[in-house]
């Protein structure tokens, strides 16, 4: 089966086998020995001197910890939205208490750093930012990182970043960018089982954190900085997911960083140009559109729903439909993680051939 989703991702058959690893103690030594190379490793794809906290939960885990961790009850927040995963973090600010200012964008639009600036400037009350980095809903990355983090700091603020589904495939300078806080996920880039988030945080966030009088318990972040002190952490870990971590880092780290991103941005180009090729429009802007995955839009008459269908029964392949809004107007085609160009190849023949099958013309 070509999974051409964008999560969970495929994982390569050593990181699957190392899941079957016999199980261990995990407040023994081997855990720890193994939670120390883990945390190392994903600090190197973070490019981070920050603490980074891996957590058992899935993406939604985190997003879900940094809001509790660091927005406090009452407390005015922006969060910008360029598709689904922004809503979601509008959601979590609103349970938890936080009065939101929302600031939507277009679906395949990127957040407009200018119109962020006129939102902080007319609310001088909003002191912590949220934004998803890259929005799978919609196949756009934001770009505005550096500039953003320059912004909120001026205003002595706090920027929370959602990089669940860029992070370890595109370039995410946690230190170079002074990001605050920044999330990330095990099934996205990282070629892991769903079960394991990871969480970064500086001393900016650190010093909010502990401000902060928002009840927490599961996701108290400073329970699992503590923890890992001594090699383990607060509550009862995914080991075998952990496994996978473990060899997985083993082999981001053999191919190289900077080798990663040159074969994401190819694979994200090859993508698109093989769509195009077919007479399929993006949803995403140009020059926004994202390297993990290609959001295309359905020629008109073609039915979204069987068309997934056919390329999933006739042609082995399975992409992912739209979400919210856009379901039943888009698919999404995933290219990220453990992926190369034969699965890109194999994934646009089976792609041609299920639109024929369901009547597209082009």
């Amino acid at each position: 089966m070509n999974l051409r989703i964008p999560g969970p991702t495929p994982i390569p058959d050593a990181v699957a086998q190392a899941g079957a690893a016999p199980m261990i103690n995990h407040r023994g030594p081997e855990f720890a020995a193994m939670m120390a190379r883990t945390t190392a490793g994903v600090k190197q794809v973070y490019q981070t001197q920050n603490d980074v906290m891996t957590v058992t939960a899935s993406g939604t885990g985190v997003m879900e910890a940094a809001v509790v961790n660091l927005v406090e009850q009452g407390e005015h927040i922006l969060v910008i939205s360029i598709g689904e995963f922004g809503d979601r973090l509008i959601n979590l600010v609103n349970i938890y208490g936080g009065k939101c200012t929302e600031l939507k964008f277009d679906q395949g639009l990127a957040a407009d750093l200018n119109q962020i600036e006129s939102t902080l400037k007319a609310n001088p009350e909003i002191k912590t930012v949220l934004i998803t980095h890259n929005e799978t809903s919609t196949g756009v990355t934001n770009p505005i990182l550096p500039e953003l983090a320059k912004l909120v700091h001026s205003i002595d603020g706090l920027l929370i970043v959602d990089a669940i589904s860029s992070l370890s495939s595109v370039p995410v300078k946690v230190d170079e960018w002074d990001l605050d806080v920044v999330l990330s996920g095990s099934q996205k880039g990282w070629m892991t089982a769903p079960g394991l988030a990871f969480i970064s945080m500086n001393e900016r966030a650190w010093a909010k954190n502990d401000r902060n009088k928002q009840p927490r318990f599961y996701f108290d972040l400073r329970r699992h900085q503590r923890s890992a002190v001594n090699g383990q952490t607060p509550w009862t870990p995914a080991v075998s997911v952990w496994f996978q971590l473990d060899h997985s880092l083993k082999l981001m780290l053999a191919e190289g960083i900077e080798n990663i991103f040159a074969r994401h941005a190819r694979l994200g180009q090859m993508t698109r140009s093989g769509v195009k090729s077919m007479g399929l429009k993006l949803l995403a802007t140009e020059g926004v559109e994202s390297n993990t995955v290609t959001a295309i839009r359905l020629p008109e008459g073609i039915d979204g729903e069987r068309l997934l269908q056919v390329a999933q029964d006739d042609f082995d392949t399975v992409f992912a439909g739209g979400q919210g809004s856009l379901r039943g107007k888009i698919i999404r085609f995933g290219h990220l993680g453990h992926v190369h160009e034969p699965d890109i190849e194999a994934g646009l023949v089976a792609l041609r051939g299920a639109l024929a099958k369901v009547g597209y013309k082009g």
